[in-house]
């Protein structure tokens, strides 16, 4: 006991005394006793634990004493949030902790009103919660002293930071984190919070930045029983996922099979009458019908995706947290630990992607004394329910994907390149690097990036120095070049509005595709009729509709399952079972598949190889990435035309078993594997691919397309041919 007493003490007492007075805490979850000293002598750190595992306390209440007891002033924490929603809900606990030290917690995102920004610009809060993209928007803005607002920040805390570093937001934070700590000419202490990542030494060492291998930082997981040992800057390549005590299974888990989202809405309709229940869709479409489905059942029903307008998601979120007997309809967006209240039930129709983003949705439940985790499945699809089978399969044995960053971030060098030019107004044309403070790939290794952008005017040069040039201002400097402080692009959308309440934003192609009679569409979960279309100021203007509302919308991301879901699948049609409940249509079509399907896909012996009626298939079960670099790597025989899947390669008709192994030969004595083909489509969705040369853009999406390790796998794993005799 006296070692813990000494932990505690080390907080400044008032932050003691709130926490037993105000909080009534009798006392500190382990966390937060363990993250105490790493903190407050200011290492960096990763802070584990389950969702509601009090990550946020385990960061503020150390911080806020150091904040004491060095006297540090001005805006010296910065917390950084993906999502503003998560921001708004975490301000008024955060401020409440600040304010027992007689200090202060402020807000600013997109949705901050201009006056109350002015006010921080003037008057800094002690501790203020962003997005990267405002921090990016801060750093470039003529309105901001930079010095003034940041040059004064000690901590920066990345809540959910593994929702940040599996995609270019990671780059894009890990940009603006190494401009900050120039602006405040010192090493800035960075700590992240996560509920759920597989290689958690690897993720501190890339948040670090430039400082891994410089400065100490720690992996704090008391609640996962492994030696976890402060770490210098380890090798961040990446690993195949991780298997902890941490991530065993817990929960009341059910999988069942309805075969249809109206049979799924029937179903919700009738189970768990008089509970709070959060049903999460893989698809802002498939919110949208089944909200529509349920509110035609005369359920109390709100919905919550990326489409709706603010105010309208603000309007759901309230309205189901203050209720009883309702559902909420969501996309991923409710599965950062916004707090909706306290939840009964959560529902998944079909199934995730990633284990990693189930355990954050199972995490929602089980928060009151005397309750369980808990997750109902209900495929509508035989393949939505083999991927749920599948998924459940590697959480049974409490596997958690690694998180890993996209490669080759060229877009994002070119994005920095203007952003630092814009924040400095002119660079030196050869200290530029420095501003990252040699984190690659901001590096001298960007110098061609930089030299194409001169050429094309993006950038300007006179006198040994960089400014912004006029096809960067013709490109970005609309609204004091906001377009360039977000990493990802927003495909186009046009506003709904009935009267001048925003209701949220649809696809074009909604109101341009020909239909006969009304242009009906389906948002917020209820049909509207197209009254009049602002084809200019791109704005649909519609009144309610009795039924018949089309929702669609338009998606830039590769898609495409995993090699290890797709592998956990293949071991389901042969015969394994994940550890929880299946209900007998679950069963019924479980063992349908593995009867009609399984024996011409899989076999325990290797990979198939397969000649059916609509031509060659390699069941590799190595995943979309995987199975097109296979395609790329094997021209000879592969199908010129048609795509992989997720499942197969299409392979030519042609195919005989000599000419199957003389590619395979060259391919595993080349040892080369080939980059997939690249649909242009997806370099458009490439945010800043237009500042880059062409075949730079364009390796890019093929580097972020494949999977090497997949691929090679399946190259050297033994195949089964089961062509017909007449080959």
């Amino acid at each position: 006991m006296a070692d813990r007493s000494d932990v505690l003490d080390r907080l400044d007492p008032v932050v003691l005394h709130h926490i037993v007075n105000s909080l009534g805490w009798p006392d500190l979850r382990p966390l937060q006793r363990a993250a105490i000293r790493p903190l407050m002598d200011g290492e960096d750190a990763v802070l584990l634990a389950p969702t509601a595992g009090g990550k946020t306390e385990a960061a503020c209440f150390p911080l806020l004493s150091v904040m004491a007891q060095q006297h540090w002033t001005g805006a010296s924490v910065l917390y950084l949030c993906p999502l503003k929603a998560l921001l708004n809900n975490l301000l008024p606990r955060i401020d409440s902790y600040a304010q027992w030290l007689g200090r202060r917690a402020a807000l600013w995102h997109g949705d901050v009103r201009a006056s109350q920004r002015q006010r921080i610009r003037t008057d800094p809060p002690d501790i203020l919660l962003t997005t990267p993209e405002s921090l990016e928007a801060m750093l470039i803005s003529v309105k901001t002293d930079h010095a003034h607002l940041l040059g004064r920040v000690r901590a920066v805390v990345v809540d959910e930071v593994h929702a940040f570093a599996g995609d270019d937001r990671g780059w894009h934070l890990l940009a603006v984190l190494e401009r900050l700590e120039r602006v405040a000419n010192r090493a800035i202490q960075r700590i992240g919070l996560s509920a759920t990542v597989g290689n958690p030494e690897q993720l501190l060492t890339w948040l670090q930045g430039s400082g891994a291998g410089k400065r100490i930082g720690q992996v704090v997981a008391p609640e996962v029983p492994r030696a976890v040992a402060a770490v210098r800057g380890s090798n961040a390549s990446g690993s195949e996922g991780s298997s902890s005590e941490g991530s065993r299974p817990a929960g009341d888990v059910e999988l069942d099979y309805v075969g249809s989202l109206d049979n799924a809405a029937k179903l919700i309709t009738s189970l768990h009458q008089g509970e709070k229940r959060l049903v999460f869709c893989e698809s802002r479409r498939q919110v949208e019908q089944l909200g529509a489905a349920l509110r035609a059942r005369e359920v109390n029903v709100f919905l919550s995706h990326a489409s709706l307008s603010t105010e309208e998601r603000a309007r759901s979120e309230l309205a189901f947290a203050e209720g009883r007997d309702c559902v909420i309809v969501s996309t991923s967006t409710l599965e950062l630990g916004i707090d909706v209240g306290d939840l009964d039930r959560v529902i998944q129709v079909d199934a995730p992607t990633t284990v990693a983003s189930f355990l954050q949705r199972i995490g929602r439940t089980g928060r009151r004394t005397g309750t369980v985790r808990n997750c109902l499945f209900l495929a509508t699809r035989g393949e939505t329910l083999l991927q749920a089978a599948g998924l459940l399969l590697l959480w049974g044995r409490g596997w958690v994907e690694p998180v890993t960053a996209p490669p080759e971030p060229r877009h994002l060098v070119a994005q920095q390149l203007l952003a630092v030019t814009l924040q400095q107004h002119r660079i030196g044309d050869q200290l530029w690097p420095e501003e990252w403070n040699g984190l690659a790939p901001f590096d001298r290794s960007a110098a061609p990036i930089l030299r194409h952008m001169l050429d094309k005017g993006f950038l300007n040069e006179e006198g040994g120095l960089l400014f912004i040039g006029p096809e960067a201002d013709e490109r970005f400097g609309r609204r004091h070049f906001i377009e360039l402080t977000a990493s990802f692009t927003a495909p186009p959308q046009f506003t709904v509005l009935a009267g001048r309440q925003e209701i949220g934003q649809t696809d074009p192609s909604v109101l341009t595709e020909e239909r006969a009679g009304p242009r009906l569409l389906l948002l917020g979960g209820r049909s509207w009729r197209v009254t009049f279309i602002d084809w200019t100021r791109r704005r649909a203007f519609v009144e309610p509709a009795e039924g018949g509302g089309v929702a669609k919308w338009t998606s830039y991301g590769i898609a495409g399952l995993s090699y290890c879901l797709t592998r956990a699948m293949r071991e389901v049609l042969l015969g394994s079972d994940p550890p929880v409940s299946l209900t007998r249509r679950a069963q019924a079509k479980l063992a349908e598949w593995r009867e009609e399907e399984a024996p011409g896909t899989v076999h325990p012996g290797g990979t198939l190889i397969t000649r059916a009626g609509d031509g060659v298939h390699w069941w590799t079960w190595a995943g979309y990435r995987a199975n097109a670099t296979l395609t790329a790597t094997l021209p000879s025989i592969a199908d010129p035309i048609q795509r992989p899947t997720d499942f197969s390669v299409r392979l030519r008709e042609d195919l005989t078993s000599a000419t199957w192994r003389e590619a395979l030969d060259r391919a595993r004595k080349g040892q080369i594997l080939a980059l997939p083909e690249v649909d242009r489509r997806a370099v458009a969705g490439l945010k800043f691919s237009a500042v880059l040369p062409e075949r730079l853009a364009i390796a890019t999406v093929a580097a972020r397309l494949a999977d090497f390790a997949g691929a090679r796998t399946s190259l050297t794993e033994p195949v089964r041919l089961q062509l017909s005799p007449s080959v």
